[in-house]
């Protein structure tokens, strides 16, 4: 099975099963030098995991991570990353129905058509369970641009469930108001119906989809290559991958189709020093809208970059539909009993900011903004803050020693 690693330079490459014995992830290209502890991961961690809260699968995975290499004494050091987070809460009984006999939308037939097999615990590989590996990888790669010399804030919110949309927010009120509610969502009165609608929704066995906004301030400009390293290509893959997502936007999005030409172009103007949201020097070309959400030619525009991610209603629920079990040649009726999210956009926030971590960290890379061997930009040098400390006597019962010549 390819399709395991994402990223150029940045690169993470995951494995595990949604009831296998653990999920983990192994980031490469993490320059060394960047402070990182397990409690570091563990915050965006404890942001994904399930039983949060009332709307969300009630599955106990506390996600505990564990880092196995790539750092010694609380800094990274250049070499691979591997993290584990064991599974301890896995019940595959209720998922026996649909070994043969395919759950409605789900990955089950596609997996048995292409491998011959499938992992058919809460639907292995397919799960949205192995994201918790992206947000494990995301949390360096945020790491990475917090202790560089670049500014760049990311941040998401939940803007749509069904047909209850948020009204525009500003930056501020994305990083204070989308973690004070349990939908994620950074208006609060919106945030209340929203909740009230999935509450809804999950007491009649039933789900809903919706979508996520995301923003990202402080990227350079100049980032992406044309065609298909763009950045909006890249950052589209990134974003497609998460399991569920049926659209991804930039700018406009779906509402530029109904926009003349003179009115989407954005003249040019000089920066007079007070557009603070655009990363630019008084006197460089800024545009002077952006409806194209920070991104030209497909390469960034120093600009915020800002979009929006859909996702269709959860495909597991309890009401009752039909199936056909190819072993028995029986049709069967299928009632999909278990902890299964009713929405999906309220856990998804963090696994989208965590994507657009590792893809603007690889373009950063990539693009030479970012020493790709260390943080602090120092080729060459050895005795650095970070660098481990000589051991100033060795231990009487040492096997081996090295003593001084010259006092």
């Amino acid at each position: 099975m390819n399709g395991n690693r994402f990223g150029r330079l940045f690169q993470f490459t995951t494995y595990g099963e949604s009831h296998g014995d653990a999920m983990g992830v192994t980031v490469s290209g993490c320059p060394a030098g960047v402070e990182l502890d397990e409690a570091t991961i563990q915050r965006e961690l404890d942001r994904r995991k399930p039983g949060q809260s009332m709307i969300t699968t009630s599955r106990g995975e506390p996600d505990e991570v564990t880092i196995n290499s790539g750092t010694l004494e609380g800094y990274t050091t250049g070499t691979p990353i591997g993290m584990v987070i064991q599974n301890k809460d896995a019940r595959s009984g209720k998922y026996e129905p649909f070994v043969t006999a395919p759950r409605p939308s789900h990955g089950d037939y596609t997996y048995s058509a292409k491998f011959g097999t499938r992992n058919w615990g809460g639907g292995g590989r397919s799960s949205a369970r192995e994201t918790v590996n992206w947000v494990a990888a995301g949390a360096v790669a945020k790491a990475v641009l917090d202790q560089s010399d670049h500014d760049v804030r990311i941040k998401a919110h939940v803007n749509r469930i069904g047909d209850i949309e948020a009204p525009p927010v500003s930056f501020e009120e994305l990083l204070e108001q989308s973690e004070e509610n349990e939908v994620r969502c950074a208006h609060p009165e919106t945030a209340d119906r929203m909740r009230e609608a999935i509450d809804e929704y999950q007491q009649e066995g039933d789900s809903i989809g919706g979508a996520v906004y995301f923003e990202a301030r402080g990227v350079p400009r100049g980032l992406g290559a044309p065609r298909f390293d763009s950045f909006p290509a890249r950052l589209g893959q990134a974003m497609f991958s998460i399991p569920a997502t049926t659209a991804v936007e930039y700018g406009l999005g779906r509402e530029a189709a109904a926009v003349r030409g003179i009115d989407r172009n954005e003249d040019w103007e000089f920066d007079d020093g007070t557009r603070e949201d655009v990363v630019s020097e008084a006197g460089d070309p800024v545009p002077v809208g952006n409806d194209h959400g920070g991104l030209q030619g497909g390469i960034t525009t120093g600009e915020p970059i800002y979009g929006e991610v859909t996702w269709h209603a959860p495909t597991s629920i309890p009401k009752t539909q039909q199936t056909v079990d190819w072993e028995t040649g029986e049709r069967k009726e299928a009632q999909v009993v278990g902890r299964h999210d009713p929405s999906l956009p309220p856990r998804a926030v963090p696994v989208v900011e965590a994507m657009l971590y590792c893809t603007v960290l690889d373009f950063m890379l990539l693009g030479g903004r970012i020493n790709p061997d260390r943080l602090d930009d120092q080729p060459g040098e050895y005795d650095t803050d970070y660098h481990p400390t000589s051991p100033r006597e060795d231990p009487d019962d040492a096997e081996t020693s090295a003593e001084t010549l010259d006092e």
